[in-house]
């Protein structure tokens, strides 16, 4: 224990505050000197209620600020966040005190989760150490600046609180959804796709890039037998064929006031980084070439398709830095890049959004112009408010008129998809929620009939 000059000066440099329950024992011997007006010989005994809290008061604070350090505490967190998912934050608490201390946790979290009221209670025995594990769940791309640890600590007592500042200011990065991406790898290793949604595609026809002979086996197709292999062998020999790979596969990203409309506290730009992030290390994966394109009134960025192993971190950090402009897309220059620097035939799947038949009738020209070199794949998204409201049973007249307007633009979009698809173009109208599977699934389809 320290000598009472250290516990001045400790009490000087640390915050101390009273607890509510000192602050109701005060109040009742205020209550009992005014009860004293009519009672004399309560005066006595409201001397006595405050000469034993005072006293009380000095035992906490020699228990509480007695010991130099006595709670330590450090925040465990990832090296970044992944945004859209839930993220792992721990902290770690010693309780040096000779006795078990009841603890009051704030931690200073970054502004944009606007969280005003975190707090977590905690009891840590003697000499021992435990942790918290909270998650957090960003919904924005970028720096976050995480504060101080506030620690309130109370004696057994109670009447006194000591706060500790623990200084853990840290800057943590939030990038595409890369958890996804990591649950994606892990369940194509373990050929489990199918438990989020990814189909299984029957195989039309095959590649003619022949790989090797091998001994037939069943199921395998009668078509491929390799009659001279089969005479020298005396056994059925088949010829084997692999995918088509290096193919260019570009995720076009529109960046234009459409996509700022949210979806589960995420923009539609979010939903489609994190799709985008996903298909390019399937395509990568697949030995295909993945590249990125993202557009506004200009270009913003232009990543060349490539399968080389770092195209994956080239992807992230130029996808970490993407925010939406509040202006109309030139999709006039976009066309204009990809015919002079996409030489080969590609796969370009466009994330987009139309919300009316006029706006997709405006860019017709120009995706059908694109559509001419290469494999055109629209991504555009349902409104799932509009959803919602047609699915509501109508009651009232304006009731109905709600419902006549949001089917009206549910329609439009069915029409848009068949617009599309008349001219040639391959479209995807999903929810944001299944966007990441639905494009997935079309891509490998598109791969499996050799569209590409």
């Amino acid at each position: 224990m320290s000598n009472p000059r250290h516990i001045i000066q400790s009490i000087e440099r640390s915050s101390f505050f009273l607890n509510r329950t000192a602050y109701y024992i005060a109040g009742s011997a205020a209550v009992v000197y005014v009860l004293s007006y009519f009672f004399p010989f309560l005066f006595g005994v409201g001397h006595v209620i405050l000469v034993m809290l005072g006293i009380a008061v000095l035992v906490d604070l020699v228990l509480l600020y007695g010991i130099r350090n006595a709670i330590q505490s450090t925040r465990i967190l990832p090296d970044r966040f992944s945004n859209g998912d839930q993220n792992k934050v721990i902290i770690r608490l010693t309780n040096n005190y000779p006795f078990p201390a009841a603890l009051s946790i704030i931690d200073e979290l970054p502004l944009q989760f606007q969280e005003r009221n975190w707090i977590r209670r905690i009891t840590v025995e003697t000499n021992n150490t435990t942790a918290i594990e909270y998650f957090l769940i960003p919904v924005q791309r970028g720096e976050y600046a995480f504060g101080d640890i506030n620690i309130y600590a109370y004696s057994p007592l109670q009447l006194v609180k000591r706060r500790y500042i623990i200084r853990a200011e840290k800057i943590i990065r939030v990038y595409p959804s890369y958890v996804q991406v990591r649950r994606y790898q892990l369940l194509a290793v373990s050929n489990r796709l199918q438990e989020v949604g990814v189909k299984r595609i029957r195989r039309l026809g095959h590649s003619m890039e022949f790989e090797q002979i091998k001994e037939y086996v069943r199921g395998d197709d009668y078509r491929t037998i390799n009659w001279k292999a089969t005479a020298r062998k005396t056994d059925l020999m088949v010829n084997n064929f692999t995918d088509q790979r290096s193919q260019q596969i570009y995720c076009i990203i529109n960046k234009g006031r459409v996509m700022k409309m949210p979806f589960a506290g995420m923009t539609l730009l979010d939903h489609a980084i994190n799709a985008t992030l996903v298909l390019s290390h399937v395509a990568i994966v697949k030995h295909d070439k993945a590249g990125l394109i993202t557009f506004a009134e200009n270009l913003d960025s232009f990543l060349t398709a490539d399968k080389k192993p770092t195209q994956m971190s080239l992807l992230q950090e130029a996808l970490y830095k993407q925010q939406t402009l509040f202006l109309e897309p030139d999709f006039e220059k976009l066309y204009s890049v990809i015919r002079n620097r996409i030489t080969h035939r590609s796969l370009m799947v466009l994330f987009t959004n139309f919300e009316s038949l006029e706006s997709l009738e405006r860019e017709m020209p120009f995706l059908k112009r694109i559509a001419r070199y290469h494999l055109l794949l629209v991504v555009f998204f349902e409104n799932t408010e509009l959803k919602s409201l047609v699915e509501n049973k109508a009651i009232t007249l304006e009731d109905i008129y709600i419902k006549t307007i949001a089917e009206k633009f549910s329609y439009e979009k069915r029409l848009m998809v068949k617009e599309l698809h008349k001219n040639g173009i391959a479209s995807i109208l999903t929810t944001p929620e299944n966007l990441t599977v639905n494009t997935i699934n079309k891509y490998l389809e598109l791969k499996t009939r050799m569209s590409i």
